[in-house]
C-alpha cells in the first residue's frame, strides 16, 4: 500500500530555494522542473521589450520560462509552488499571470481534493455500484478509495478524465487536450458537476480500465461538496496534461 509520509529535504538552487521530494519519483505530478536559463550571452536584449543590457540595465531570468528580461518586465516575485519554491520568487509579466492563477488550485482546490467526497463508482461495464469516500492523497500522487474495499489510482497513469453535467449525453471521452478547450465546469454557470469518467493504467500493467463516478440524487450538502470536488479534479486534469507536455 502507498503512504503519504514522503521525506523532503531543502535544495537550494540557482533560482531559489526548494522542498523537494528525498526521492524524486515521488514528487507531485502536478510539479513542473526548472526551466534550464537562457545563457547569458545568447541573450544581449531583454526577451519583451528588446532593451539593451548594459551596467544600467541588468538582465534577470524568469524563474517559470528561463528566459531573460530586464529588469522593468521581469520585477514581480510571485509564489511557484508547482516548482516547490519555498518563497516567491521572479517571474516576467506572462510567468506571473499563469502563475497568480495556479494559486486558486494551491489555495483552495487542491484542499477540496484532498479533503475528499462521496460518490458511486462503477468499474468497467459492471452494472454493479459501490458508495465510496475518494481523496486525493497528501502526496498528490493517488486517488484513494475507500468504500468496502480499498482502491488506489495513481494519478500519473490516468489517461483520460471527463467530467459529466446535467443533461450530459454520452459521447467520446476527452483526453487533457481537449479538456483545455473544454467548458464542462464553469465558474459561477448554471452547469452542475455530477460525475466523472476516467480511463486508467492499474500500477503493475498496461491494461486500460475505466471508472464512472456519480454523485448521489440527494440535494443534500454531499451532493454540493461532490460537485466542488469534480469542479477541482477538472482544473487538477488541465494542471496534469501541462506537466505531461513540458
Amino acid at each position: 500500500m502507498s503512504t503519504d509520509r514522503d521525506g523532503k529535504k531543502l535544495v537550494r538552487s540557482p533560482s531559489g530555494l526548494r522542498m523537494l521530494p528525498e526521492n524524486r519519483a515521488l514528487g507531485s505530478p502536478f510539479c513542473l522542473e526548472e526551466p534550464q536559463w537562457v545563457p547569458d550571452k545568447e541573450c544581449p536584449l531583454c526577451m519583451h521589450c528588446d532593451a539593451k543590457f548594459d551596467f544600467i540595465t541588468r538582465k534577470h531570468h524568469c524563474r517559470r520560462c528561463g528566459k531573460c528580461f530586464c529588469d522593468k518586465c521581469c520585477s514581480k516575485k510571485v509564489p511557484l509552488p508547482r516548482m516547490c519554491f519555498v518563497d516567491p520568487v521572479r517571474q516576467c509579466a506572462e510567468c506571473s499571470v499563469i502563475s497568480q492563477k495556479e494559486m486558486e488550485f494551491y489555495d483552495r482546490q487542491l484542499k477540496v481534493l484532498m479533503n475528499g467526497a462521496t460518490f458511486y463508482i462503477t468499474q468497467g461495464s459492471s452494472e454493479k455500484s459501490e458508495n465510496v469516500v475518494c481523496r486525493l492523497s497528501n502526496n498528490h500522487r493517488y486517488l484513494f478509495l475507500d468504500g468496502e474495499d480499498h482502491y488506489e489510482i495513481e494519478v500519473a497513469r490516468i489517461s483520460t478524465v471527463q467530467i459529466l453535467t446535467e443533461g450530459f449525453t454520452p459521447g467520446d471521452i476527452h483526453t487533457y487536450t481537449s479538456l483545455l478547450e473544454s467548458q464542462c465546469i464553469i465558474e459561477g454557470g448554471n452547469s452542475r458537476a455530477t460525475g466523472m469518467l476516467i480511463q486508467y493504467k492499474p500500477q503493475g500493467s498496461d491494461e486500460l480500465l475505466q471508472m464512472k463516478f456519480t454523485t448521489s440524487e440527494d440535494f443534500n450538502s454531499n451532493k454540493k461538496m461532490s460537485a466542488s470536488w469534480l469542479a477541482a479534479m477538472h482544473k487538477a486534469a488541465k494542471l496534469l496534461y501541462e506537466s505531461r507536455d513540458q
